[in-house]
């Protein structure tokens, strides 16, 4: 008796979610949303388990949203997965978020290719380890041609470390005679950074409670909508997206001018 209520109550949330779902497609979508994924060790902590726990827990949440955004029509889906700052954390955790790639992609990859994903990372790849490099690789030459969603991994990666490379490569060029100091503009600045064939993120989320960008995406979020939730990001599903988008979608964007009805 009480399974088919449960039942009832899935099916009746799943009709839900899909009349919301089609709303918004019907209204404008972001384009791009960046999410930072934020609380695993506090999930963990709360349920006296160890903060690896959470962290695997917090890679099923990955493939749920992935699936979910590409059905809503997201565009690309950047994942804040690790920073240049995670390595200050305890040797054993960082070496299982190492290897958290190799069994994600591992596992999923099939059906990422089944939904015509395509993995793409942006970080330091090559400080990472041979074994969690190789794996996403992998993933990135096996999904080069889907054209669906970009599911983009930001991993060893840090927004300062990201514009400080660029300004060198810069500076290189300056040196070489390949552009004047006067080529420097906003675009140029973009050309150079790792988020260079990807539009700017139209909605950034962060779960867990916490209001800070930490070092992720400062240029690329000059104009973005942010949208923070309670929610511990193993706990974050499809209906959590869907709030986010939903609010996404009431914003007044005016990209520091005025909306037509607001001139007089």
């Amino acid at each position: 008796m009480l399974n088919k209520f449960f039942r009832k109550k899935k099916k009746m949330i799943s009709n839900d979610l899909m009349e919301r779902k089609q709303v918004a497609q019907s209204q404008q979508l972001p384009s791009h949303i960046a999410i930072i994924m934020d609380g695993n060790g506090r999930w963990a902590k709360k349920r006296t388990l160890p903060r690896v726990a959470g962290h695997h827990e917090g890679m099923k949440t990955v493939k749920k949203i992935t699936k979910f955004a590409n059905e809503v029509g997201i565009n690309t889906l950047t994942l804040y997965a690790f920073s240049t700052e995670n390595w200050k954390r305890p040797k054993l955790e960082v070496e299982f978020l190492m290897r958290l790639p190799e069994e994600f992609l591992g596992t999923y990859l099939p059906e990422l290719m089944e939904q015509n994903v395509q993995v793409k990372m942006m970080g330091n790849i090559d400080s990472l380890p041979e074994y969690t490099k190789s794996s996403i690789n992998k993933a990135v030459e096996q999904t080069a041609n889907n054209d669906g969603l970009i599911l983009n991994f930001a991993m060893n990666y840090g927004s300062r470390d990201e514009i400080v490379q660029a300004v060198q490569k810069i500076v290189y060029d300056v040196q070489e005679g390949k552009v004047s100091s006067n080529d420097i503009t906003e675009e140029l600045v973009s050309s150079h950074l790792m988020t260079k064939d990807l539009k700017e993120p139209d909605l950034l989320i962060r779960t867990s409670g916490e209001v800070r960008l930490s070092n992720f995406m400062l240029w690329q979020l000059a104009y973005t909508e942010f949208w923070f939730t309670e929610t511990l990001w193993p706990d974050f599903d499809e209906e959590c997206l869907m709030d986010a988008i939903e609010i996404y979608q009431k914003r007044n964007r005016r990209y520091g001018g005025l909306k037509g009805e607001e001139v007089n």
